[in-house]
């Protein structure tokens, strides 16, 4: 870690001690693990295997079940990874935006916290070594990838494009593709099987949505980003903007996914998938008619709202699937 937070003063704060606050420390490692991220990581990692199930016509196995287990073990332990090596490199940071962060409240300690990350990065390596090599890949690339956005000297999260692209590209793209011919492999018997139409389709909408969420992130986080020089969307352009153009990058991602279930991608329910994406669509645009822009807490919530919509993706999307 750079040497400039190493000397961040601690809040006065005693950290919790797991051995004698067992319930406050696992309490607090569940704030430090991010839940909406792990909830996300979560369902994606059991979206894609019956969506494998479904498309290469394979049973389920007991020995397929525990390569599950696995590979969601591994991947939680990488968002882990991530999302603590970014709150060890943003304290000051997150004592403006986000001070109930367990760092910041001082509820971990920099040590704790730089052990739990080392451990859950470590963890999710030798997991994903174990599980087979397009996993390694997944994990691998997320890891490196997330490493960048962080960690000085590169710390990509200082400029917008590339914060946004580290985004995307693992939530997007690497997680979805990766654990599709993870689990495929596994399901066939140690052969993968390339992308076909349906997991493209769900792999463009994801990595158009979280386009979304990542120029979103920072509409609550502007008063810290600006006094410690974070350049984002959100200072460039303002919140409206930013509001607005997250709002019409997602509506974009529905229309899209009403579009294809129009015109019959093979393995994807039709009136199932036009339903429920429509529904969805018109949830967005009457939730987003009351937000507050001059509210921090609306528009916290308002992110929530669209990691809650992008969850749903990952129970619709199977479900459209299964029951084409």
């Amino acid at each position: 870690m750079n040497n400039t937070m190493s000397q961040i003063s601690s809040p006065t704060d005693s950290p919790i001690n797991l051995l004698e606050q067992p319930t406050d420390w696992f309490h607090a490692l569940w704030k430090f693990s991010r839940p909406h991220t792990i909830i996300g990581t979560s369902l994606s990692v059991l979206a894609l295997y019956p969506i494998a199930v479904a498309t290469t016509g394979t049973p389920i196995t007991l020995a397929s079940l525990g390569y599950l287990l696995v590979s969601w073990v591994a991947c939680l332990c990488g968002n882990v990874y991530i999302v603590g090596l970014n709150q060890l490199e943003d304290v000051e940071i997150d004592r403006i935006n986000k001070p109930h962060l367990p760092i910041a409240a001082g509820e971990f300690s920099r040590r704790q916290a730089q052990v739990i990350v080392t451990f859950t990065g470590l963890l999710a390596v030798l997991l994903a070594c174990l599980s087979g090599g397009w996993l390694w890949l997944t994990i691998g690339l997320s890891l490196t990838i997330g490493t960048a956005y962080s960690l000085p000297p590169i710390r990509l999260k200082r400029f917008p494009f590339w914060a946004a692209l580290c985004i995307f590209s693992v939530r997007g793209a690497i997680v979805n593709l990766g654990l599709f011919l993870h689990f495929s492999w596994v399901l066939q018997g140690g052969k993968a099987m390339a992308p076909t139409p349906v997991v493209w389709a769900l792999t463009l909408f994801v990595l158009v949505f979280t386009v979304a969420i990542a120029i979103f992130k920072d509409v609550p986080d502007i008063e810290g980003d600006r006094k410690y020089n974070i350049t984002t969307f959100t200072l460039k352009l303002g919140q409206q903007a930013v509001f607005n153009l997250a709002r019409w990058v997602i509506t974009f991602c529905y229309l899209g996914m009403i579009l294809g279930g129009l015109i019959l991608i093979p393995n994807l329910n039709p009136l199932f998938t036009v339903i429920t994406h429509l529904a969805a669509l018109i949830l967005l645009w009457w939730r987003s008619q009351s937000v507050d822009l001059q509210d921090k807490l609306a528009i916290a919530s308002f992110y929530q709202f669209i990691w809650k919509l992008f969850f749903l993706e990952y129970l619709i999307f199977p479900a459209a699937c299964l029951v084409a």
